[in-house]
């Protein structure tokens, strides 16, 4: 029984060991965007049911292309005939027939569906890169916001930092009766208020790594840690460039694609009215044992189109096409007015993210320099010290938050305009 049990408790230990090797582990490094883009597009979901429906597609189009739409109907039949007693005596005859069948469809109707067939897969292959460019920009985002708020958080350490420093500063002047007591009492609350901010932001940050995880269908017992530069080093191609490959984005193009399968469709429908043909060939014996007769069989029908005139799926693809031109004719419209505001709100925050670094910022940091000598030598109180730290803190996070909406627009930017922005963002 003990022998038993040691070995139950050794194949358990086995057991959990082998568990544990397939437990996620945190990679040694952080996430570099490139990493994560690469994550993204294994696990998505949205994208693989974007290049599942490219597969259906792709056997639509495969049945399309056959010789003919119907596929050809065998017949056989075989007849056992009693025939009636005679003065020979009653005879029986087996009498047998084959035939072979098949619907040709006339008017065109055979080409308009391998057209739909073709134009949706077209339609399907490029959702399916718009599905992918999707991605790859809902994750940039993720990531920029994951890359602001760690950012965000060491200007505010630093920040503390300054704040407990004239914290410290302010309580030893009230000890020694050089400042009063609101003095100090300031400097606390300011220290207190970056400690509770810290801690708010900390909170915020641990959100957007959820949400990225989200994404990138991490493993639930972590959470992913990024690095990269906030900051985009390509330059943006001129307005009249990001207009022409607009044009060319792959969404339009599938919604471009989309329209003329509708069209094909009601073509068919169109064509429908007008009935196919059906042709047979039979060959087959029959006959007494003594006169058997060799027959063969050459038929033509065509159904009469007297009640139904395919009247109720032709206005379902009429209705279907102008909602596709609709579609194309508003993303036409509203995408060249997108490229401009979007295009026109970079150029004005690149020139705002200057401004704050090369004038405002630099003033800022002098007069933080300038009035912590100011104190240490009595010229000026706590107050102004902490007002002077306020600034400087609101100025570094004015070019913070002007450096993240520069770059969340330059992917906003890249997205719309398609291929040739994003390459050169790349």
């Amino acid at each position: 029984m003990k022998k038993l049990l040691g070995i139950t408790c050794l194949l358990w230990l086995a057991a959990v060991q082998a568990q544990g090797s397939e437990m996620p582990v945190t990679p040694a490094k952080p996430l570099t965007l490139h990493e994560a883009w690469i994550l993204a597009e294994q696990n998505s979901i949205s994208l693989k049911a974007a290049r599942a429906a490219v597969t259906s597609a792709e056997g639509h189009a495969e049945d399309s292309r056959g010789l003919l739409w119907n596929n050809p109907e065998l017949n056989a039949e075989g007849l056992r005939r009693k025939l009636p007693p005679s003065d020979l005596g009653a005879t029986t005859n087996r009498e047998w027939g084959a035939g072979i069948t098949q619907a040709v469809e006339i008017a065109g109707q055979h080409g308009h569906p391998r057209e739909a067939a073709r134009q949706e897969l077209i339609s399907a292959q490029l959702l399916a890169q718009e599905a992918e460019r999707e991605v790859r920009a809902d994750v940039e985002r993720r990531f920029v916001q994951v890359l602001a708020l760690q950012a965000r958080i060491g200007i505010e350490r630093d920040s503390l930092t300054l704040i407990e420093r004239t914290s410290s500063f302010a309580g030893k002047r009230v000890a020694a009766g050089e400042d009063s007591r609101l003095d100090g009492n300031v400097a606390l609350i300011e220290a207190g208020r970056a400690r509770n901010q810290l801690a708010a932001l900390t909170d915020q940050l641990l959100q957007a790594r959820v949400e990225l995880g989200e994404l990138l269908q991490w493993p639930p017992a972590t959470l992913p840690d990024v690095v990269g530069d906030l900051e985009s080093r390509a330059t943006v191609p001129a307005l009249e460039r990001l207009l022409e490959t607009a044009a060319e984005r792959s969404q339009l193009k599938a919604i471009q694609a989309k329209e003329a399968a509708a069209r094909s469709k009601l073509d068919l429908e169109l064509a429908a009215r007008i009935p196919d043909i059906t042709v047979g060939l039979g060959v087959g014996r029959e006959g007494p044992q003594d006169f058997r007769e060799n027959i063969t069989l050459l038929s033509v029908s065509v159904p009469l189109p007297l009640f139904k005139r395919n009247s109720g799926n032709v206005a379902q693809a009429q209705a279907d096409l102008a909602r596709a031109q609709a579609e194309r004719q508003a993303l036409e419209r509203g995408q060249g007015a997108n490229v401009r505001a979007l295009w026109h709100r970079y150029q004005s925050l690149r020139s705002r993210v200057q401004n704050l670094r090369d004038a405002v910022l630099p003033a800022l940091e002098e007069n933080q320099r300038l009035s912590q000598q100011s104190l240490r030598e009595g010229e000026i109180g706590v107050p102004q010290q902490v007002l002077v730290n306020r600034q400087l803190l609101d100025g570094r996070r004015d070019l913070l938050e002007a450096i993240t909406e520069l770059r969340l627009t330059r992917i906003a930017l890249d997205q719309i305009a398609g291929s040739a922005a994003e390459s050169a963002a790349r």
